[in-house]
């Protein structure tokens, strides 16, 4: 999935204007790379175009630290926005990567990241049963 692709499911999961999407897609990368041990920002960023995961490949800022609250307002700060439009961006972005990467990487990135961001993404689809 290229940047303008993933920007643009972005900006219609989120009803976003794209420039916005754009950034707030950005923020939120960012601060997953200061999340995350780099080992698994850099497997994030392998399976993703080098316009996102240059975003993964260096924590810009000090380690984060917080639940998904926290989260959310740094990203907030990061893309000059409203926190109640960054937690829309957040989940939309979040929903986007989960399409984006294979299922096992997600569950990596998330298990990485502290208990709540699990309710800021829809639960990954799992196969019918037959009964």
């Amino acid at each position: 999935m290229r940047f303008p692709r993933f920007v643009e499911a972005v900006s219609s999961r989120a009803e976003l204007p794209t420039e916005q999407a754009a950034t707030i897609s950005r923020a939120v990368l960012q601060t997953l790379a200061e999340r995350v041990t780099g080992n698994e920002s850099a497997e994030l960023a392998a399976q993703l175009p080098d316009e996102l995961g240059s975003y993964l490949s260096a924590p810009v800022g000090p380690a984060g630290g917080g639940g998904a609250v926290a989260f959310v307002q740094r990203v907030a700060e990061r893309a000059e926005v409203d926190p109640a439009v960054a937690e829309v961006g957040t989940r939309a972005v979040l929903i986007t990567l989960r399409e984006a990467v294979t299922v096992g990487e997600f569950q990596d990135l998330l298990a990485q990241l502290p208990r709540g961001f699990d309710v800021m993404v829809d639960p990954i689809p799992r196969p019918p049963y037959d009964m």
